[in-house]
């Protein structure tokens, strides 16, 4: 990605976690679920996926506020076959219903050994390996799912008709880091390219379309214009497959149905997915996260290609980048933190001068 790159700053996690819990809370949620809704974001600043952190703060800020999103919405179980379940969100924001439907089915998984969920009447839910890495303290393996607005074609098409739809699996490991996978069926997220757009920076060129169905480089054209698929056709295909998962099965709505890029989604349609799988019921959680570390090993020892300096399993840079920025703190460039600025003022928070707030 070339282009003028903006300046970014460091931010303390912590200080971040309480201003943007304290916008949410102005919001007209309830303390401890916003609190959740800030740290599904600044947990994905922390791991370095900006697109799906407090960039989105704004947006969630006109959900709770305008967009008919409840900011007090209770999820609960409305369909229950013992190991499968259907939750409603009653119209929550996302985390809210896919974090308690993570907590169902880690309870579920406990004596049936997997266990899985729908969630229906919800909204955005972010980085979907917040929900998959519930399953970790308790050695099983999480799964987690959503559809997302259509920004994508089929194979062959220029109409936005399939969401990204991103899967995240996250899998123990022993004396190593999780293997944490989290990504759209895409070249990237929308998010992304909004991100690439504020610094001015030029898309990769396998990333997007203009809206002819043309390949582009400039985000400016990219966001009014389509995501290509990764892998091509076999990316559409599993897009149509993950949105099937996450709506179909609890009712929510899918692809078009949720709305679209220019008037937005409707609220309470979202869908997701989430299951979690106990290692304990197939093989011994010891033996098997041994095996996990020689597996991630191999990946570490791999002969590099040309140009590179070292391999990383999945969700191994997101572990690395954790530890740095809680050290050095989070970098977020000026544009984001002048928008955070102003929705903490326009709620009627007193914010302190950003250079305070800067590590």
């Amino acid at each position: 990605m070339n282009g003028q790159i903006e300046a970014e700053h460091r931010v303390k996690a912590d200080k971040l976690l309480d201003l943007v819990t304290a916008i949410f809370e102005r919001c007209g949620m309830e303390s401890p679920e916003a609190r959740l809704l800030a740290d599904s974001l600044v947990f994905a600043d922390l791991g370095g996926v900006h697109s799906h952190g407090v960039l989105r703060v704004p947006e969630y800020i006109k959900k709770l506020t305008q967009e008919g999103v409840n900011p007090r919405g209770r999820p609960r179980l409305v369909r229950d076959e013992g190991a499968c379940l259907v939750i409603d969100g009653d119209n929550s924001m996302g985390q809210i219903g896919a974090h308690f439907a993570m907590a169902q089915v880690i309870e579920r998984a406990k004596g049936a050994g997997i266990a899985a969920a729908g969630i229906r009447g919800s909204n955005h839910c972010g980085a979907m390996a917040y929900f998959a890495m519930q399953a970790l303290p308790h050695d099983m393996i999480g799964l987690a799912t959503t559809n997302a607005l259509p920004t994508m074609a089929p194979w062959g098409g220029a109409e936005r008709i399939l969401g990204i739809n991103p899967v995240g699996i996250a899998i123990p490991a022993g004396q190593k880091w999780p293997v944490v996978y989290d990504a759209a069926f895409s070249g990237s997220s929308h998010g992304k390219i909004r991100i690439c757009q504020q610094k001015g920076l030029t898309l990769p060129e396998d990333w997007a379309l203009d809206s002819q169905g043309r390949p582009t480089t400039d985000p400016n054209l990219a966001v009014d214009g389509l995501l290509r698929p990764i892998g091509g056709f076999k990316g559409a295909g599993l897009a149509m497959i993950a949105g099937i998962f996450a709506s179909m099965l609890s009712g929510a709505s899918y692809g078009t149905e949720l709305g679209n890029m220019e008037e937005g989604p409707q609220p309470g349609q979202d869908g997701h997915f989430v299951a979690a799988i106990r290692v304990s019921a197939f093989e011994d959680v010891g033996v098997f996260k041994a095996r996990v570390d020689r597996a991630i090993e191999q990946i570490h020892a791999c002969r590099l290609a040309p140009g590179f300096e070292r391999t990383y399993a999945p969700g191994e840079l997101e572990f690395i980048n954790r530890e740095n920025y809680r050290r050095e703190g989070i970098p977020l460039n000026q544009m984001t933190l002048a928008d955070l600025h102003q929705a903490a003022s326009e709620m009627g928070l007193e914010v302190e001068p950003l250079n305070e707030f800067l590590r």
